[in-house]
């Protein structure tokens, strides 16, 4: 293996901090894309779209339980899969690994949600056997994945709801988009409302607080907090 070089400490510093100043500015930019995202039109979906979800059946609108934004992952575990169906999509599974506790976005006002072409008794063996427990995971059962660019392989759609019901897609990624996908963070920069804090550029009347308080241990946050904005418990 050719490496770098070994040098001193002053040096090693050194470098660092020049490498340190490309950092930042490469956290700039992801900063003003989030910005621009946020400012992206919104696509009103006007079809009744139907999942089968562990207590029967559910609309697109049930999906978001209660709060005002929705990330659904199309996961890839379908009859195609390789091992199916004692395996999903391994790419997949890896997103599903780092996916973590969605009380998180839940708090934030978000709902995240998988959906694939397994049967729900899949789905729940899968679950338990992987420790994705605390997902929430559907079934397709119409053309919403074909209607949503995921029809094949995976992808990451984000919505928004208005206080009417109606909903809209105001972002979608694949691909090595996807790569981003399972963090706290990396969710949050792709909803129409962003992380929602002070420090954010938002269009004006977007809702904000003060960064980082907000943020809680997973098993401390309150009822209250992870609501949403229509009322309903997560």
């Amino acid at each position: 293996m050719n490496r770098p070089e070994t040098v001193s400490a002053e040096e090693w510093k050194a470098a660092r901090e020049a490498l340190l100043v490309k950092e930042k500015e490469l956290t700039r930019a992801r900063d003003a894309l989030a910005a621009e995202r946020r400012r992206m039109p919104w696509l009103e979906v006007e079809k009744d779209y139907e999942f089968e979800g562990p207590e029967g059946k559910m609309s697109l609108l049930d999906l978001f339980d209660g709060r005002r934004q929705l990330i659904v992952y199309r996961f890839f575990y379908d009859p195609d899969v390789n091992g199916w169906p004692e395996k999903g999509c391994p790419g997949c599974s890896m997103v599903a690994d780092h996916a973590g506790y969605p009380v998180h976005l839940n708090a934030k006002d978000t709902s995240l949600a998988y959906v694939s072409r397994a049967p729900q008794e899949n789905i729940a063996r899968l679950k338990a056997k992987m420790g994705w427990e605390r997902i929430p995971w559907y079934t397709l059962t119409d053309d919403f994945d074909v209607d949503h660019d995921v029809g094949e392989w995976h992808g990451t759609n984000a919505f928004y709801r208005d206080d009417d019901g109606r909903i809209f897609r105001t972002y979608f990624v694949d691909a090595r988009g996807d790569e981003q996908m399972g963090g706290l963070w990396n969710y949050l920069d792709i909803t129409a409302l962003g992380r929602q804090e002070t420090w954010e550029d938002s269009p004006e009347g977007y809702p904000q607080n003060e960064p980082y308080r907000w943020m809680n241990r997973h098993d401390e946050y309150s009822p209250e907090d992870l609501a949403g904005s229509f009322g309903k418990s997560a």
